[in-house]
């Protein structure tokens, strides 16, 4: 458990980071969009066929399922504005 806490963080982190801008959301919210994101992202990759898990393409596909989630939450969230 506290190991999948920390891989989402470390995807939310890096998804933050490709996509800059103010968020509205902390340290909480990072780490539940990169744990969903990396579910989402490795739900869709293996699926699809892209790859096995344990497979590095694996950590990609969670970023980017980050990245969606990051883009949809800041879409109905807007960041308030001090």
């Amino acid at each position: 458990m506290l190991y999948t806490i920390l891989i989402g963080l470390v995807i939310g982190i890096v998804a933050k980071l490709l996509m800059p801008g103010r968020d509205p959301g902390g340290f909480i919210i990072t780490t539940l969009i990169g744990i969903f994101g990396a579910v989402i992202g490795g739900f869709a990759g293996q699926t699809l066929g892209l790859y096995r898990e344990g497979e590095p393409a694996g950590f990609l596909m969670s970023v980017a399922g980050a990245m969606l989630l990051l883009f949809l939450y800041r879409q109905f969230k807007p960041a308030a504005t001090a």
